[in-house]
């Protein structure tokens, strides 16, 4: 059985993206709004709500039960330090967590992941399962030999 550990992340999360995109629905807001502190602008992907929530569906996945600090930490970067004028040395920053809870919330009403009280959130067995049949149609259609014997 070919499980989300068998497939690169990458391929996973952009067939998941294309599988969510009506499954999720895009705020209007989100053109507007930064990942985190340390970015400039918005993002300009296109289907960047989708693919957010590819992402973060399968992070809670592999690390799950898992609240949403953590998560906003895994999203965020560093700030300061990396231009010429910088004075005091680069720091940690959070990802946005409006962005990250309003996505949960999505993924909660869709079934697909679960509030576990007081650890945070973790994956449902309809989001296993969607996850595996994900999982298994990327195997399928990944052309590397090495990659035979899990088949």
């Amino acid at each position: 059985m070919v499980t989300l550990y068998d497939v690169p992340p990458e391929e996973l999360i952009e067939e998941l993206a294309d599988r969510l995109a009506d499954r999720l629905e895009t705020p209007e807001w989100v053109e507007y709004t930064k990942t985190s502190h340390d970015r400039e602008l918005p993002p300009q992907q296109d289907d960047f709500w989708e693919r957010r929530g590819a992402s973060l569906l399968r992070k809670v996945a592999i690390e799950g039960p898992i609240g949403v600090e953590r998560l906003s930490t895994g999203y965020g970067g560093t700030k300061g330090g990396s231009n010429r004028y910088a004075v005091a040395p680069a720091k940690q920053v959070d990802g946005s967590t409006k962005i990250i809870r309003e996505l949960l919330t999505q993924l909660e009403d869709d079934g697909l992941i679960q509030t576990a009280q007081g650890e945070g959130r973790r994956t449902t067995a309809e989001g296993d399962a969607f996850l595996d049949e994900v999982a298994k149609d990327v195997f399928d259609d990944l052309d590397n030999p090495e990659l035979e014997r899990y088949a």
